[in-house]
């Protein structure tokens, strides 16, 4: 008698257990991040951290900021969205598809020129000379100059340095600044135009010179939970990228937060 009964106790601890992992399961959700390429090293420590410290599982969708942005409005399935700067988010505000009360200008960045490993750095900020013998007859990477943000901060920085019409036809345009980088990096471009934390996250690129700032309109990096699928965790993970875990992520990879923090 006493063995059946240590038998039904094991079993009921079992049970338990099995059906305590279930309701674990059943709780856990999962969080879809539409995000600028740049913020890739950035957002991959912090979903890890978030789904190390809730449980819920986030997925990252990287690209160019007005391609994710034309996704949402056709119904992509996202909960927050990136974006590398105000042009798009206002786009997709002004549609109603995120939630104008959620938004907030997180990040600021900056435009750099760069080479591959062992260039030498200029010593002074950018001028339109620089370009010009920098590049040579080679190509020019930079990521769309008519539709993603890195793109057009760069053909506003050259086009202020006079320069722009000079080496258009020696630009080499790819979807995404992460695609402009990888040209730089795998010495199919001698020079490129990237943000800051994009050259810091390759160890075949130098930075050589960076744009003044009064050239290039302030690059700002606004987040916003979509309107009718990210409440809930889509509000949860976007507090969570103003916290001090989130803060400390994004400064190692070279942004700047603008955002003093969540609750």
């Amino acid at each position: 008698m006493m063995v059946r009964r240590r038998g039904l106790i094991g079993l009921v601890a079992v049970l338990t257990l099995f059906l305590g992992g279930l309701a674990s399961a059943a709780m856990a959700g999962e969080v879809t991040v539409f995000a600028a390429a740049s913020l890739k090293n950035a957002l991959d420590e912090i979903a890890e951290t978030f789904e190390a410290e809730t449980g819920h599982r986030v997925v990252v969708s990287l690209a160019g900021s007005s391609a994710l942005a034309r996704q949402i409005a056709y119904g992509a399935p996202a909960d927050v969205y990136l974006s590398a700067n105000t042009m798009w988010m206002d786009y997709l505000e002004n549609k109603g598809l995120v939630l104008s009360e959620s938004r907030v200008d997180l990040l600021e960045n900056q435009l750099v020129l760069i080479a591959p490993k062992g260039a030498v750095p200029v010593a002074r900020p950018v001028i339109g000379e620089d370009v010009r013998l920098l590049l040579g007859d080679g190509r020019l990477a930079m990521a769309l100059v008519d539709g993603v943000p890195a793109g057009q901060y760069g053909k506003a920085a050259l086009s202020a340095l006079g320069v722009w019409d000079d080496v258009a036809p020696q630009v080499a345009q790819a979807d995404n600044v992460r695609a402009a980088l990888a040209l730089v990096a795998l010495g199919e471009a001698p020079l490129g135009i990237v943000y800051e934390t994009d050259a810091r996250a390759s160890d075949d690129v130098v930075i050589v010179g960076a744009f003044p700032a009064d050239l290039v309109p302030e690059i700002i990096y606004p987040a916003a939970v979509v309107a009718g699928r990210g409440r809930g965790l889509g509000v949860d993970f976007l507090q969570y990228m103003q916290g001090d875990t989130a803060r400390a992520a994004f400064e190692r990879q070279g942004f700047r937060m603008r955002s003093e923090g969540g609750s």
